[in-house]
């Protein structure tokens, strides 16, 4: 049996394959908490702070535990990391060699019957299509991914990806999405995704077959992040678009067949669709379904009688075309979601729509999943493993266990072995507006574009919303002086993973992002040396997530800020924070622009997630910390 102290201790064979490896604090412990609970098949959480090393410290007696492993990411950047870099070079120290797969979800693979089916007289998607088109002879796994030089807002994504409603055919020879899952049945160890785990539980639960693997371990890192993951999964939801698309898909079908009753039936459908939209509200936005039932209930009864209608017209020629009984079993799903919107007794949870300009969706959003996640944790069969750097508040995981129904379970914490006391300073600006000011964007651009100057490297600006960040990006278009030969970056303008090669690469750039930069990103060294924040990270009440564990805590006498909406954020917070100190050499400002941090009684639970990093308002103790670094690290260079 491997000892993992010494396995990552002053001696660690880890030293033969990357030369900077030093021991970590806390890392070989962690990997013993780990083994000892594979072994005695039991579950654990686990908070490791940043630079602890937490990849490799679940990886080693994962590997060593000679069992079947599902290893679960928050992100596809740490799934390939995983894959691609991590797993081949633990197996290879440890002497291990051991099968392995990497899975994803369906949206993540090329479809080549979609993308022969595809065009459009957009000239910017006709040449996002001609590089798809090219990149298809050069992949073999279609992990779309793997292409550069398309933005990751592109419209050309929703018309080449696999999808779950369309599958052209019963004959998954050449479909990327069954080779890969394929594998995955047949492989030791399977790195895949928080969407993808949670649609395999919600599958099961619904009494289909499961599509991951039976495994022994199911580890999950980013684990912060599954509560909302599961809940999205455990809910239902239908758009106008899929149904929109499904329609000509079908109609193409009947009219190739040449069977007039069913393309009479798929007209009435497409007829009382429309209908639906015309009755829905004109305004973009959220609407809990109680507001508006009185003028919605007719036009969805309407339409799912109208699917009714071209599911027995598909019923009596579904011999004639094998792709018709496929469709067929989406019309029913499309049926049953519908259904579900109307009436409450076949689905329990909040009822909301959302209104944009491209798609009115109907949803159902659980108001609790604990009571349906934990006998998935309670399998005597299986070790359930939950890392995060941001799982606990003030050391007590009680807000995560008590959200995903988790109770028998083992818990560890270990800080980051980084001097965060030392290396990173946390600046509270003074004289800035509350964050409810129209002004305020603008006046914490003002206010914190000031200390540009003070730095050498680069800058990370996280905003709490789209609306702030867009501002963001025309304040600094207005005010290029205050840049000066800085690179600007804007989350949008192409895939996160360009936007940070680009970041690293120039070194003293600004990137202004939203929430997918608050966490997962990793950028060591002085391309990173500030982290502005524009404002506490509370998600809106609006927020569908939100208000179903909202009522779920008032249904049952509970404060819903102080159980749910400040925990969240306390999390949320401490991801962004965490962005900084990436590396044990790493120092940084951190600058939290929200006057409520100091100005509301709960700013003290933000400042002791925070801990031990210190606190300033004084200007000149910035002036002090970046002096004192800058000479030390001269020194050192000596």
């Amino acid at each position: 049996m491997t000892n993992f102290s010494n396995f990552f201790g002053e001696n660690s064979p880890l030293k033969t394959v990357l030369p900077g490896f030093r021991p970590r604090e806390g890392q070989g412990e962690m990997a013993i908490d780990i083994c000892d609970a594979i072994n005695r098949k039991e579950n654990l959480i686990i908070e490791a702070g940043t630079g602890i090393g937490k990849t490799f410290a679940y990886l080693a007696p994962a590997l060593m535990s000679g069992k079947k492993i599902i290893i679960s990411t928050g992100t596809k950047t740490l799934q390939d990391q995983l894959y691609k870099r991590d797993l081949p070079l633990i197996a290879k120290v440890l002497g291990r060699p051991v099968s392995t797969s990497l899975l994803k979800g369906r949206s993540n693979y090329l479809c080549l019957h979609r993308l022969d089916n595809a065009t459009s007289n957009d000239k910017a998607i006709s040449q996002d299509l001609k590089i798809i088109h090219e990149w298809k002879f050069q992949t073999d796994t279609g992990d779309l991914s793997e292409i550069s030089g398309i933005s990751e807002t592109s419209n050309v994504w929703p018309m080449v990806t696999c999808t779950n409603d369309n599958c052209p055919s019963p004959s998954y020879d050449q479909c990327y999405f069954f080779k890969a899952r394929k594998l995955a049945q047949k492989t030791d160890l399977s790195v895949i995704n928080h969407h993808l785990l949670f649609a395999d539980i919600a599958m099961k639960e619904e009494g289909f077959s499961d599509f991951l693997p039976e495994a022994e371990v199911i580890i999950i890192d980013e684990a912060h992040q599954i509560p909302d993951i599961a809940t999205q999964f455990f809910g239902k939801s239908i758009g106008t678009i899929e149904i929109e698309r499904f329609i000509k898909e079908l109609l193409l079908k009947a009219i190739v067949l040449n069977e007039a009753k069913t393309i009479k039936s798929i007209d009435n459908l497409s007829k009382n669709l429309k209908k639906f939209v015309i009755s829905s509200p004109k305004k973009e936005g959220r609407y809990e379904f109680h507001e508006i039932e009185s003028q919605l209930n007719k036009p969805i009864s309407d339409l799912c009688l109208a699917m009714r209608e071209v599911a027995k017209s598909l019923a009596s020629i579904v011999g004639k075309d094998e792709s018709l009984g496929v469709m067929s079993e989406t019309l029913e799903k499309y049926y049953f979601r519908l259904n579900s919107i109307i009436d409450p007794f076949l689905e329990d949870g909040l009822r909301w729509i959302e209104v944009t300009s491209r798609s009115i969706r109907l949803n159902i959003t659980p108001l609790d999943i604990g009571n349906r996640l934990c006998h998935q944790f309670d399998m005597s069969h299986q070790a359930w493993i939950f890392t995060s750097a941001t799982i606990a508040i003030d050391n007590d995981f009680t807000h995560f266990k008590d959200r995903i129904g988790l109770k028998n379970t083992l818990e560890s914490n270990y800080p980051s072995p980084y001097t965060t006391d030392k290396n990173a300073l946390i600046y509270l600006p003074k004289d800035l507006p509350d964050t409810s000011n129209r002004e305020f964007t603008k006046e914490m651009l003002k206010n914190t574009s000031k200390l540009l100057n003070l730095i050498e490297g680069g800058v990370f600006f996280l905003f709490t919303s789209n609306k702030s960040l867009y501002e963001a990006k025309r304040w600094f278009s207005k005010n290029k002086k205050i840049i000066k030969k800085r690179v600007l970056l804007s989350q949008g303008d192409s895939s996160r993973e360009e936007l940070l090669m680009k970041f690293r690469e120039d070194g003293k750039g600004i990137l202004l992002g939203t929430k997918s930069f608050w966490e997962g990103v990793d950028v060591r060294g002085a391309a990173l040396k500030m982290v502005i924040i524009d404002k506490l990270p509370f998600k809106s009440p609006a927020d569908p997530l939100m208000m179903a564990r909202l009522e779920h805590i008032k249904q049952h006498g509970g404060n819903g800020f102080i159980e749910h909406q400040l925990p969240t954020a306390v999390l949320s917070l401490k991801q962004g924070v965490g962005r900084l100190l990436r590396d044990q050499n790493d120092y940084g400002l951190i600058v939290i622009c929200d006057n409520r941090i100091q100005n509301k009684s709960y700013g003290t639970v933000f400042k002791k997630s925070l801990a031990p990093m210190k606190f300033t308002d004084d200007r000149d103790k910035i002036n002090q910390f970046l002096e004192s670094h800058q000479t030390n690290n001269h020194d050192s260079k000596q």
